[in-house]
Formats: C-alpha cells, structure tokens, sequence
C-alpha cells in the first residue's frame, strides 16, 4: 500500500505566485541564484539558497546561512506573501512544457513507508549533500522542497480520483522565464481527498525518481524528532510514469588517462564497433555516441558486451562505466573523481562538442535515456542505479508548497 495523507500546505499567496515559485536550490550556481533573488525579495531563493542575503565570505552551508533561510521564511509569512491553508489538503501541480503535461500530487508521505522499503530508492547518497538538508529541515522546522515519487500508471482507482481532482477550478498558473507552466490546484474537497487516499493505498510502490537526499532527510529529521511532535511525514509530489520524460545524463571527461586518441580508440574497439557520424544523439538503448577530435562517433556494443539479465548491468550508463570509463580512463569512482563531469541532457549535444572543441574535455559521450521501465525494474530488484543516471525535466519549482514537519 501507499500511505499518504492531505496536509495544511504553506504556499505562496496566489496574486504573488509568478513572483515566490523559484528553480529547484541545486540546479543554480550562487552567481545565478543571486541574479535571481537579487531584484526579487520575494523569489524562493532566498529561502532555499539564504547565501544570496549574506557575504561571499559566509559558508552557504554553515549554521549563518541556515539561520537565515529561517528568518526569511519567518519574514515571508508575517508580510503575507506566504500563507498555511487552515485544513489539511492535497495539491495538484501540473506542468506543460514543450506539448508535453505532467501532473502530481502533493502529498505528506509515510516516513515509516520510506524507512521499510515500500517507497523504494535506486540511488546511494553523499553524507555531506544528506546532512546539508537535515540541517536546512531542522532550522526551517519544514520541508521546503519536494520528493520527486513516481508511480506505475496502472489504477483506474487513482486516474478516476485525479481526473475529479483536475476538475476543481485552480489556484494559480504561472508561465516561467523557461517557458515551462505551473499550475497549482488546491484539493480541499472531502470526498476527493477521501477518494484519492483509498486509491493510492490499493498501489503497492511508490518510487524515489528525484529527492534521494531530501527523503533521506526526512527520515532522519522524523528520528530524531520522535518525541518532540513529529509528523512522521515527508512532502512528495506523486507522478505518474506514463507522463514522465527522463532525458539523457551525458558525461565529459578531461583526459584520455595518458592515451593517445589512437590508442583510446583501439581500447574502445575491442568491446563496440566505432563508426564515424554525423548525429550526435544515440538512436537506440545500447548505442552511444563520443565527441572526440571535433568528430562524432557512433559507438554500437559488439556481442555479449550488455548484460541483458542484469537489470544495473545493463544500462547504457553502466555498460559506458564498466567498459570504458573504468577500465581505460581509469574513472573507478564518478562520484568522487574530479576528471569526470555530468551534463543534464537539457543542454543539448552542443554543451558536449563545446566543452572538448575549447579544451576543458578530451571526450564526450551522449547518452540514450534511461527508461522508466529501467529504473523500476532497479528499484524492485533492491539495486542501486549508477551515479547521474536519469535527468527530469521540468524541473519541479521551489516555494511551491511547503509541509511544516510538526503540523499537519
């Protein structure tokens, strides 16, 4: 079963809506999130990335910058901006970008759940990323950010629910700077909400496709406030799989670890067949394509190189990391090692040959998008996906909707 429940939303007050909901804290740098804020005192930033308030010499990370995410958000409730809806709710967050519509629910999802195993992970977490949203959590005493949960869509129960859901008139829509549109409904009604409960509790799983740091959070925040009044709940946004873009999460690399470009190619022809081309996208699972040289490359594995009875095994991104990144660039750890580096599949092939063309990379690789399909598959074997495996977009915007952890 999935366990989840409507709670009293803090959310922007709707007129100012176009000016709170903000890019998610982890997709800026601080010069751009400073861009951002700076002009706006009403922009989520200065909540989620408080460094943009306080000297460059302050460690954005430290208990001066938490301190001061509180007091912002103190300052948003007690001018207004930002309000707490008197009775427990669910809240519908729809997005259009592109042609394509992705609607999820918000909701305070069972730490209990999260901790057992029924909302399942795919993804390890870095300790200090992991501590850094405890810490944000415990000063803010809520949860600023949504977890990112996907679901199979295969309820007639659940589609029913959120189809009467999508008929109550919305709070807000906001069109961002990244022409992506943000629709905000509040689900107030008894019967839906009721409804939408039951639903979700006949769905077995719920999947962590995005927030593993944050849910990690949360449950460790719940533990240690066990006795002092917590919820026992996290705030998630529920999407369907069926409405779901995963993109590719491409890799550059600065060196060819002491190769020539020679030689590196010899190395990677023993285990895929290299053909020059002038496509810079893989058109398949199990094809990639390499920048190198100012060429691109199709690279097609040979037989037996894809472990097609290994659900972790045989993703195209751990097939690039078992053949080539490990063994011949000499990459054994991508999440520690600084010679390798991560470019989300939103900014094209372009920000690949770039990158090389102006010497900061010797090679490129664009990667197929992991599938849906694939990471369920992970999560249910109780496997962990490699590091930078799936990018979503649109990204889900800051200050949408926060959970208070000590009241419902």
């Amino acid at each position: 079963m999935s366990d989840i429940r409507p709670f009293r939303g803090l959310r922007p007050r709707n007129d100012l809506a176009n000016r709170i909901i903000a890019p998610p804290y982890d997709v800026l740098s601080v010069e751009e999130a400073r861009a951002i804020a700076g002009p706006n005192p009403k922009s989520f930033l200065h909540v989620t990335r408080p460094e943009v308030d306080l000297d460059e010499s302050v460690d954005a990370h430290g208990p001066i910058a938490h301190a001061k995410a509180r007091e912002n958000l103190d300052a948003f409730r007690a001018q207004g901006w930002m309000v707490q809806d008197d009775t427990p709710c669910f809240y519908l967050y729809r997005q259009t970008w592109k042609g394509r519509t992705q609607t999820g629910l918000m909701a305070a999802c069972s730490v209990a759940e999260y901790d057992n195993g029924g909302i399942k992970r795919h993804e390890l977490t870095r300790p200090d990323k992991e501590q850094d949203r405890v810490d944000n959590m415990e000063s803010l005493d809520a949860q600023p950010g949504l977890v990112f949960l996907a679901y199979r869509d295969n309820s007639d129960a659940i589609r029913e629910a959120m189809k009467l859901a999508s008929a109550l008139p919305a709070a807000w829509t906001v069109t961002t700077d990244d022409a992506v549109e943000h629709t905000l409904t509040v689900v107030d009604h008894p019967d839906i909400i009721e409804q939408l409960t039951a639903a979700f509790a006949e769905h077995p799983n719920l999947y962590v496709a995005d927030g593993h740091h944050r849910s990690a959070a949360a449950s460790r925040v719940c533990a240690a406030r066990k006795a002092a009044g917590s919820s026992g709940r996290f705030l998630a946004g529920l999407f369907p799989d069926s409405e779901l873009e995963v993109l590719a999460y491409n890799r550059v690399v600065r060196d060819l670890n002491g190769h020539t470009s020679a030689e590196f190619m010899k190395a990677l022809s023993e285990h895929f067949i290299v053909t020059p081309t002038s496509t810079s996208r893989p058109v398949r699972r199990g094809r990639w394509t390499m920048y190198m040289d100012g060429q691109w490359f199709d690279l097609g594995a040979r037989a037996g190189v894809v472990p097609m009875d290994d659900p972790v095994g045989c993703l195209d991104v751990a097939v690039l990391q078992d053949r080539v990144l490990g063994p011949i660039l000499g990459i054994d750890n991508p999440r520690t090692d600084q010679r390798i580096a991560f470019v989300g599949g939103i900014r094209g092939h372009k920000a690949l040959s770039k990158r090389v063309d102006r010497g900061d990379a010797m090679v490129a690789f664009h990667m197929y998008p992991t599938g849906m399909d694939q990471l369920f598959a992970v999560a249910d074997a109780d496997e962990l996906m490699p590091p930078k495996s799936t990018w979503f977009e649109p990204k889900l915007r800051g200050g949408v909707v926060l959970h208070r952890i000590t009241e419902d």
